[in-house]
């Protein structure tokens, strides 16, 4: 779809050796700027006056955010810079193509709040009817009904209760630790697509 832009932009009169596509970003949501170096890469240029015309299929595609529309909107603005998408091609230096093109931001914003809303509401919805099914800790597991039990693995079983034997014990979580490694134990551990394993004993996020 980027690449047939490419030609929009010919059709428009660019040359094509004055014709870049972006697609660093292809993949990621707009709702957010902060890891797109797409984008970045867009307002840096923009801000140097090196960009003539910004073409997207939609142009909220490009920021889903208003904190992220409106400074572009302003940037085009200034450097005398259009937007264009598929319903047509708009000048956010005029009162006319300012307004259109802050609707358009503000409505795309409204439907990710609202899409994020639903996703919410149907999470909670699965929650209260006790259907959640979240990443369970290491130790934990469900059987073919869905329901949540310990690992039917015994070492695992056992290894799990003598941390928390320990934590009630020595009082802190940095003793256990010293205390498992003292004595060349590993830990169950789960990783976020779900596998288990033993690893050395350490502090989270380690």
């Amino acid at each position: 779809m980027q690449y047939a832009l490419h030609r929009r932009a010919g059709d428009l009169g660019w040359e094509d050796n004055n014709i870049e596509v972006i697609d660093a970003d292809l993949g990621q949501s707009g709702a957010a700027a902060v890891h797109r170096a797409g984008f970045k890469d867009l307002l840096a240029r923009v801000t140097l006056g090196e960009v003539g015309i910004v073409l997207s299929y939609e142009v909220t595609r490009l920021a889903r955010n208003c904190s992220d529309w409106y400074p572009l909107l302003d940037l085009c603005g200034y450097r005398q810079c259009l937007i264009g998408d598929r319903d047509g091609v708009y000048d956010p230096g005029s009162a006319n193509g300012r307004l259109l093109l802050g609707l358009k931001g503000t409505i795309s914003e409204v439907e990710l709040h609202t899409l994020r809303g639903r996703l919410t509401a149907g999470l909670l919805s699965k929650a209260e009817r006790g259907e959640l099914a979240l990443l369970l800790p290491a130790g934990l597991e469900r059987d073919a009904d869905g329901i949540v039990m310990k690992d039917s693995n015994q070492e695992v079983q056992d290894r799990i209760a003598l941390i928390f034997s320990a934590f009630w014990e020595l009082g802190t979580v940095g003793k256990v630790i010293r205390s498992l490694r003292d004595r060349a134990l590993t830990v169950p551990r789960r990783n976020r697509f779900g596998g288990a394993s033993q690893q050395p004993a350490c502090l989270p996020g380690c």
